[in-house]
């Protein structure tokens, strides 16, 4: 016959090895949604803080997360005594166990210097690497907006102030005018190869046949505003301020950092940091537009339900999580820094979790 200890050390041995079996795909289910959500939440924190600390003119500095090992540690001990008993001595059983688990993960950064970080973040971005974005569907007024210092020779606003900070009211118009056209069809971004070289263009009243009256009217005030030639309808654009032909579209971008101080000139900051000096007065709005690209609001507390928040100099900055335009400019802007990146050497961070 199998004694009671028997039996009790032997469940008490499966269940810690069964526990011990199944904790790497357990971790794993768990670890790769939990580390992606925690690698795009400190991405959100980081592109935060350098366009409030750009605001107050602090240098930026990037960290890339270049990998991340999930260290688990699980020890089991089990054991059994017991006595079947004779005469007048009882029976009884006895069952111990002991279980230890650790989990101590190391993540490895890696600051964005030298060459990586002038090609990611000075230097302009050109129009045939953010354009085709608008192909996937993200509107092409709040694309150039964001990416656009002038088109056609109308300046966007810039963030080093002036007479002319807030920009043109010719550009902010153009801008709703190629709105309008994405939504009616009448406006398409095309992307092409040719002889090795990289190009796109704007394909401007697209389809055939007469156009609505409105349409027709946005068609004639964009080629007015760009001075481009009516007997064409595809235009190619091209980096620079002045095309000097009919059939192409001038157009200066930024860089990334270009678009981070664009989005810092537009926070609101305490109005005694104003008067201190120490950040510039808000960059107002004009043509038509009104409001900034990304609301950032600023107080003593940013509360729970924020979408990103961080603390700079004593005051809170957080865009809030009901606020679906800012929440999708906020995308916009971390798809246009992992555009700029995969031009450079730097590599996707690489989540280990070890399965035993």
């Amino acid at each position: 016959m199998v004694s009671k200890a028997t039996v009790l050390s032997v469940l008490g041995a499966a269940c810690l090895a069964s526990a011990c079996v199944h904790i790497g795909p357990t971790r794993l289910r768990a670890d790769q949604v939990d580390y992606s959500r925690a690698l795009g939440d400190a991405k959100k924190r980081e592109i935060l803080a350098t366009i409030v600390g750009l605001r107050y003119g602090d240098a930026p500095a990037f960290l890339t997360v270049s990998s991340i090992i999930a260290a688990y540690q699980f020890d089991s001990t089990a054991g059994a005594t017991g006595n079947l008993g004779s005469g007048s001595e009882p029976n009884y059983a006895l069952a111990t166990g002991t279980v230890s688990y650790g989990n101590h993960p190391t993540f490895t950064f890696a600051p964005t210097t030298g060459e990586a970080y002038a090609t990611a973040y000075i230097r302009p971005l050109a129009p045939e690497l953010v354009l085709p974005l608008a192909e996937g569907g993200i509107p092409i007024d709040l694309l150039l907006r964001m990416t656009a210092q002038s088109i056609g020779g109308l300046q966007n606003g810039s963030a080093l102030g002036g007479e002319n900070a807030a920009g043109a009211s010719g550009f902010f118009e153009l801008l709703q005018a190629l709105r309008r056209l994405q939504l009616a069809g009448e406006l398409n971004v095309e992307s092409r190869n040719e002889k090795g070289k990289s190009s796109v263009y704007f394909a401007i009243g697209a389809t055939e046949g007469a156009k609505p009256p409105e349409v027709a009217a946005d068609l004639a005030r964009v080629r007015a505003l760009l001075h481009l030639s009516a007997k064409t309808r595809t235009y190619e654009v091209v980096y620079g301020p002045s095309a000097q032909r009919g059939d192409r579209i001038p157009m200066v971008t930024r860089s990334v950092l270009g678009i981070l101080t664009d989005l810092g000139a537009q926070v609101q900051v305490p109005d005694a940091d104003v008067s201190s000096g120490a950040t510039k007065p808000t960059v107002g709005l004009i043509g038509g537009e009104t409001r900034p690209t990304i609301i950032v609001h600023a107080g003593a507390k940013a509360g729970n339900h924020a979408y990103v928040a961080v603390d700079y100099d004593g005051t809170q900055y957080w865009v809030e999580r009901d606020d679906f335009d800012s929440k999708y400019a906020f995308t916009v802007l971390q798809n246009l820094m992992a555009l700029a990146e995969s031009d450079t050497s730097a590599k996707a961070p690489v989540v280990t979790i070890p399965a035993n």
